[in-house]
């Protein structure tokens, strides 16, 4: 327990009523989660304000109330902080009550559209092989040492990253990697986090349905750099038109790492096959178990964190010829026959391009590639008809179907994606919008050798329609059609 007084410390207070020196067993914005003794923060969020919840949050039994505006008929007895920005405060509080975790831990976070989740998790496995205690907050899971625990967000809320950061710190963790998402910087949910190093990926169309426009998409990942203090890093990608931009008003330590230009981190792509890449790191030959310049790029990032953390590179390029690649990210999967399949993650148009570049250029030029890809509901619409004409431009055919539709009818989805496909592309394109039927169907058109690339939901193991969650992952029904169960 701490005492509001310990909480709001060095934060800029507009006025109090009450007494300071209450004692608080919890922190709460939603008041449906209040319980008695809580702290109360009310955030004006991007559909709910919390200041219409806080005489609600009273009657639950929160002891003192956060907020920005103070409501009329507040019951006697209630402590009352307000201030402005509560929700950039939200974190700072849940890291004072916390004991300030991050404190404790390096912290790296990892931002862009693309490679977010392999890298982080990558970063968690390398440093769990050099024999750390190491939390990992990601897509897939989170994991403080070796217990996981379900993902719920991409970057979770700030109270529940002070909680996590804190259980690793009770574990003995000495490193915490995480990935930072758009909504989450735009949210300020990484409010209160000393992060030691950051990561720029790159940036393409994504999340225009929640940032408006590609402007402030890039804005919301700008601001994770701009707060970054003198001692971290910032690592970016310079082959990315983006990855410059992140550097402009750093005070971090500005490094990059690059396939293409002279950067801190470099590598050259020797080979590419299936089962791996060679790769030439700094004059070393290093065989990989990953496909796809995308994850060279990504094993650079991996690299440059690692040895900006103090990993020797000899020991580095070791781990790197050791690592395997993450659930659902490009994952291949093979017939008895010799049918390939390759199950990923991309749901971008940029994602759909890169994992379609990445087979096209291990092909030997005579297997089809059959892409069955859809697009989620309740999500950036524009970025549909971009993802059927990238999946097109490198497929022989392309199959449409749904990914999760949530509250939209698939049908409407899957005409959406329909408009990006060109007069002379048709021919290669169906539209089924059962997602099991698309599968079977190209597995019942795909001959041995010939590809299939299932793109859109990766690890998820979940369909996500009319509100209920049903189980459903790509994987397993690719073995099953394959006959590998």
């Amino acid at each position: 327990m701490k005492t509001l007084r310990e909480l709001i410390a060095g934060l800029e207070i507009h006025g109090t009523e009450g007494n300071l020196s209450v004692l608080v067993s919890g922190i709460q914005f939603d008041s449906r989660n209040v319980k008695p003794g809580d702290l109360f923060v009310a955030v004006k969020g991007s559909h709910v304000d919390g200041h219409q919840y806080i005489l609600k949050a009273v009657e639950m039994g929160a002891v003192a109330v956060v907020c920005e505006l103070v409501p009329e008929n507040i019951p006697s007895g209630v402590v009352l902080v307000k201030m402005a920005g509560t929700q950039v405060n939200l974190g700072k509080m849940a890291a004072a009550f916390y004991d300030f975790p991050s404190a404790n831990l390096k912290v790296v976070g990892v931002t862009g559209t693309n490679g977010k989740t392999t890298i982080a998790s990558l970063l968690y496995k390398t440093f769990t092989l050099l024999g750390y205690q190491v939390g990992l907050i990601s897509t897939i899971k989170y994991y403080v040492g070796k217990e996981d625990f379900p993902a719920t967000h991409t970057t979770p809320d700030a109270l529940q990253i002070q909680e996590l950061m804190a259980k690793m710190v009770e574990a003995g963790c000495q490193y915490c990697f995480m990935e930072v998402s758009s909504h989450a910087l735009d949210q300020d949910r990484t409010s209160g986090i000393e992060f030691d190093g950051g990561i720029f990926t790159n940036l393409t169309h994504d999340h225009l349905d929640y940032h408006l426009t590609f402007a402030e998409y890039l804005k919301a990942k700008k601001k994770f750099f701009d707060q970054l203090s003198q001692s971290a890093f910032a690592l970016i990608n310079a082959d990315d038109k983006n990855g410059m931009v992140m550097l402009q008003n750093t005070k971090a330590s500005k490094q990059t790492y690059s396939l293409r230009s002279l950067a801190n981190f470099h590598c050259k792509v020797i080979e590419k096959h299936f089962d791996g890449m060679l790769l030439n790191i700094g004059g070393h030959e290093v065989w990989t178990h990953f496909t796809g310049v995308f994850n060279a790029s990504n094993l650079m990032a991996v690299m440059g964190a690692s040895i900006l953390l103090g990993v020797e590179e000899e020991d580095i390029l070791r781990i790197l010829s050791e690592l395997r690649p993450v659930s659902g990210r490009f994952e291949i999967i093979r017939s008895p026959e010799g049918k390939y399949a390759v199950v990923d993650y991309a749901h971008t148009p940029d994602a759909i391009q890169n994992v379609l570049s990445g087979i096209t250029e291990i092909r030997t030029g005579n297997e089809q590639i059959i892409t069955v890809v859809g697009a989620g509901g309740d999500r950036d619409k524009s970025k549909r008809p971009e993802m059927a004409f990238e999946a097109a431009k490198q497929s022989d055919k392309v199959i449409l179907t749904s990914d999760n539709p949530r509250s939209e009818e698939p049908e409407q989805i899957l005409a959406d994606m329909e408009a990006g496909i060109e007069a002379h592309q048709k021919h290669k394109v169906l539209s089924i919008v059962n997602r099991r039927e698309a599968i079977k169907t190209a597995c019942m058109l795909a001959k041995p050798g010939d590809i299939i690339l299932i793109a859109g939901k990766g690890h998820e193991d979940y369909q996500e329609i009319k509100g209920v969650k049903y189980h459903f992952d790509d994987k397993e029904v690719i073995n099953e059609l394959f006959g590998n169960n």
